[in-house]
């Protein structure tokens, strides 16, 4: 009996003590070509897509890597998505309830400790963030409905990670601008749970007409002008 008792106790600790979720690797970001001149930066990088399965509340997950930009995840209220707020370095926010808000378009905002942002000064910049985040940029989806999601997240190879659906944006310290100008560029484009129509593409612009008949050319017919080449009609880009 004392030794089932004590194999029981040993059980519940380490239970207790038993991450949440786990990672394969943690994610670096491959070397890229820079872009050419006058050409605007592409923010973040894409990462392979884990999927998207739902699986029941209290799963441990392992995602391939960390920090994850997509994977499995909860879908129950309270547990995911879960609440856009800023989450202290002593609360529970895990990948699988926030990966569900990136489902869904949400922008999540990783902090790891220790580390400048687990500061009273780095709590302070991340409220100040949230409290001036802005609409969503293609839905219009108001602040703290589903964005930001501010939380610690200590399993990755950097400070500080913007994420959208199957995108990172890895950064040194909390750069709000970055974070901002990575979020208008990428966000609700790539997420599998649309929550609005996406834009169409703009139209491809129509062909030049054919040059006129060089000088010194035969004169039409009296009465009818000389036919010119009619540029195909531009076809509409397929929505995106």
């Amino acid at each position: 009996m004392v030794v089932a008792a004590v194999a029981a106790v040993g059980f519940l600790v380490l239970s207790g003590a038993q991450k949440a979720y786990a990672c394969s690797i943690q994610w670096e970001p491959s070397p890229t070509a820079s872009p050419a001149p006058g050409a605007t930066p592409r923010l973040g990088y894409v990462v392979p897509d884990l999927g998207r399965s739902h699986v029941a509340v209290g799963t441990i997950v392992r995602y391939t890597i960390c920090p994850p930009a997509s994977g499995e995840h909860y879908t129950a209220a309270g547990a995911g998505p879960i609440q856009p707020k800023v989450y202290g370095p002593e609360d529970d926010a895990l990948p699988e309830g926030w990966i569900h808000n990136l489902e869904h378009g949400a922008l999540v905002v990783l902090y790891r400790c220790p580390g400048d942002a687990c500061t009273d000064a780095g709590q302070t910049a991340f409220k100040q963030f949230f409290a001036t985040f802005p609409v969503s940029p293609i839905c219009a989806i108001p602040p703290a409905r589903l964005s930001p999601v501010i939380a610690r997240f200590d399993d990755m190879k950097f400070p500080i990670a913007a994420i959208v659906w199957d995108e990172i944006l890895p950064l040194q310290t909390f750069d709000q601008a970055q974070i901002l100008a990575f979020f208008n560029q990428q966000a609700e484009r790539t997420n599998p749970e649309q929550q609005c129509a996406l834009p169409s593409a703009s139209p491809a612009p129509a062909a030049p007409s054919a040059s006129p008949e060089p000088s010194g050319s035969a004169a039409a017919p009296s009465g009818s002008a000389a036919p010119s080449g009619s540029a195909a009609p531009a076809g509409s880009a397929a929505p995106s």
